[in-house]
């Protein structure tokens, strides 16, 4: 079957029939109150020495001085850290809604697996050039399901596998791996790129980064190359009139 030379093209194979808590704001505040609690120690031993100095031997006003200025920087060290730590949360709940909008979208990630899932697969290829192409589909034990040749133009494509193998046999839902090889008019190889492609059925935030379900696989949000998102169902209302007069009223559900 051939593949059309218009981007992007879909390419059909047969007709489709642990929770972690931070401690990070605990330990931050611990140390405040323990620097806190130094500082003030320092302070009343400072000033009880030089409420005892001897007059003929006194303190260096250098020494304390030294001291004093370390107190601040390690004060400011940790008033950064506690700057630095709502930094990294508000990023957090930044990825976190984030991840959440791409629920229920269909998304293209980088790889070769690809689930069936109700007899429809669906991953993506990108040919540098015009080329032969033989597409093949593996299960997880790495043997060959379907192949098929094709021709396809230089661009990307999208490949659509109904799960049913070479010889009619319908395989079962789970994780599949297309192999593409392709081939110009000279008989050189021509490097392929391939993605696959699913809907998005749920996050996982208790992960960092947060992980999409797709398909029972996972992924992170920088995997995603293309999004696109599921059409949404409309209704489209008829009334009619009978011969007596009455009418009735029939909505039927539609997709944009």
């Amino acid at each position: 079957m051939a593949v059309e030379a218009t981007n992007p093209t879909t390419v059909v194979s047969a007709p489709a029939k642990t929770t972690g808590t931070s401690t990070t704001g605990t330990t931050s505040a611990s140390s405040n109150s323990t620097l806190a609690s130094n500082f003030q120690t320092f302070l009343t031993l400072l000033t009880t020495q030089l409420q005892h100095q001897n007059p003929l031997d006194p303190l260096d006003t250098n020494q304390f001085t030294q001291q004093l200025v370390q107190f601040a920087q390690v004060e400011q060290q940790l008033k950064q850290n506690d700057q630095l730590t709502t930094l990294i949360n508000i990023q957090k709940t930044g990825q976190a809604t984030q991840a959440l909008n791409f629920v229920g979208s269909t998304v293209v990630v980088d790889g070769s697996s690809g689930s069936l899932k109700n007899g429809s697969a669906t991953w993506s290829f990108t040919s540098g050039q015009d080329a032969a192409a033989e597409i093949s589909i593996l299960n997880s034990a790495g043997q060959t399901v379907y192949s098929g040749s094709y021709n396809v133009g230089a661009g990307t494509h999208d490949f659509v596998w109904d799960g049913k193998g070479s010889d009619g046999t319908q395989w079962p839902d789970g994780t599949y791996k297309i192999s593409v090889v392709a081939k110009n008019s000279k008989g050189e190889t021509v490097s392929v790129q391939t993605d696959s492609q699913g809907v998005v059925d749920s996050v996982d935030l208790t992960a960092n980064p947060p992980l999409l379900s797709i398909g029972g696989q996972t992924f992170t949000v920088d995997q995603i190359k293309r999004v696109s998102k599921s059409p949404e169902k409309t209704t489209t209302t008829t009334s009619t009139t009978n011969s007596s007069g009455g009418s009735s009223t029939t909505t039927t559900p539609a997709e944009t």
